[in-house]
Order: structure tokens, then C-alpha cells, then sequence
């Protein structure tokens, strides 16, 4: 018999770190992607929303930002109930495929001086998919780190916590570096979209990982619910009540570290 048969943990450990690889990568891109637009949301209004005057621009801009924070119920709602129905898994799969395809169009969209009106629709759309896949992502994601194991299942779940002050780091060294290193005409030009771009190259990586996943242990012994969502509000009201609650406070800190400093 082999010494990784005798001892469990050894074969444990690297899958546990893979698994909470696989299941902050997505979460950390997502935020990522929100925080990049806020940063940049200064050169984005004069290549999507421009106009006589700036200060509209600038609150076009960034009344599309605030689209996909109203989003965000909707699509944990509705990918969470498609989670609890199809698998964790499935609900982490589709929740990074959306994010994919929302940070492609944000870095591949051209500008309003090249297609008129479709250029703002087409990033109000962006926005759209981006906050409905992340109001999904965070809680799918939560679930399937904290099913993983019986006896640290606040230490994987925190990764997820964990990777968006990763991310606020990242957006923030990219905001810095382009806007020391290029012009406001670069900016304008096609420096602003390099991190989105960044982000359609670790997007598919993602992706990847995610599919090659396992299911929960605890998912697969569990029966699901047809009506996970009713089900849960009907049979624990102040418990939904209560987790409400930091989500509401956390979702205002993003906007106010992320316009509070608008790039050049």
C-alpha cells in the first residue's frame, strides 16, 4: 500500500487548493472587472458617452456602472436557484461564462465615434451581464468552497473575501501604471481597455478549471428543491433577514473607493 493511500491528508491538501483556486479565481476576475471601469470611468465617459459637457459624460458613465450593482439580486436570485436545482458546479460554470462575455464586449466595443449610438448600448449590455454573472458568482461560489469540507469551512469560504481586497490591489496598480506611463490621449485611445483585456486572458483559464471540477460531497447526498429561493425565505426568514444585511453594507464600498479618485 502507498504512503498516499496510509495518509489521507496527503492527497487531500493540493485538491482543496485547487478547489479554492478554482472558485476565487472567477469571483476575484469579476470584482476585478467592477473596480476597472470605476477607475477608469473618467476616459471610458469621453470614449462611450461623449457630449458638450464632461460632467454628463462623466454621470452617464457612471449611471452605467450603477447598472450592474441593481442587477446583482436579480442574478443571485436567479443563478442561486439554478445552483440549488443543477449543482454547484453548473451555477460557478455559467456564472464565469456571463463575466467572459461581458469583459469582451467592455474591452472589444468600439467607440462612439466609430459606431454611433450601438457603442453605449452595447456597454449598458456589458455592464448587465457583468452584474447579473457576479450577483451569482459570490454566493454559488461561498456554497461550494464551505460544502468542501466538514471542519474548515470558514477558512475556504473566507478565500472568497479574501480574493476581492486581491483584486482592489490589482485594479489599483493597473489604474496607476497606465496613467503614469500614457498620455490622456493614449488613455483615450486604447490604454483604458488593457485591463479588460487582461482580464479576457484569465477569463477562459477560469473557465477551464471550473468545468474539470467535481460536485459537492454534500450536494450530491442532499435532494434538491424545485423552488430552492421560496423554499428558503419560507423556512428561514431571519436568517435571510441577517445575511442580508452585510451584503447591503459591503455593496456600497466598491462605488466609494472606486469614483472617489477618477483617473485622468
Amino acid at each position: 500500500m502507498t504512503a498516499a493511500a496510509l495518509d489521507p491528508l496527503v492527497r487531500a491538501r493540493p485538491t482543496l487548493t485547487r478547489v479554492i483556486i478554482a472558485a476565487s479565481l472567477g469571483n476575484a476576475l469579476e470584482w476585478f472587472d467592477f473596480l476597472v471601469y470605476g477607475y477608469f470611468a473618467v476616459t471610458i465617459s469621453k470614449v462611450f458617452f461623449p457630449s458638450g459637457n464632461e460632467t454628463a459624460s462623466l454621470l452617464a458613465a457612471l449611471g452605467t456602472f450603477s447598472v450592474s450593482f441593481l442587477v446583482r439580486p436579480i442574478g443571485a436570485i436567479v443563478i442561486g436557484a439554478y445552483t440549488d436545482r443543477a449543482g454547484r458546479k453548473a451555477g460557478l460554470t455559467l456564472s464565469i461564462l456571463l463575466m467572459v462575455i461581458g469583459t469582451t464586449m467592455t474591452a472589444l466595443t468600439p467607440g462612439y465615434a466609430t459606431i454611433g449610438l450601438a457603442a453605449p448600448i452595447l456597454i449598458l449590455l456589458a455592464r448587465v451581464l457583468q452584474g447579473f454573472s457576479v450577483g451569482g458568482e459570490f454566493g454559488s461560489a461561498v456554497t461550494f468552497l464551505a460544502e468542501q469540507t466538514a471542519s474548515r469551512k470558514g477558512f475556504v469560504a473566507s478565500w472568497q473575501w479574501a480574493s476581492t481586497g486581491i483584486t482592489g490591489a490589482l485594479a489599483s496598480g493597473f489604474g496607476m501604471a497606465l496613467t503614469s506611463t500614457l498620455s490622456p490621449e493614449q488613455l483615450v485611445e486604447w490604454g483604458w481597455r488593457v485591463p479588460f483585456l487582461f482580464g479576457i486572458l484569465i477569463g477562459p483559464v477560469g473557465l477551464y478549471i471550473r468545468r474539470r471540477l467535481d460536485e459537492t460531497p454534500e450536494y450530491v447526498e442532499i435532494e434538491p428543491t424545485r423552488t430552492p429561493v421560496r423554499d428558503v425565505l419560507r423556512d428561514h426568514p431571519i436568517e435571510s433577514l441577517l445575511a442580508m444585511g452585510p451584503q447591503l453594507s459591503r455593496t456600497a464600498r466598491p462605488i466609494s473607493s472606486s469614483t472617489s479618485r477618477p483617473m485622468r
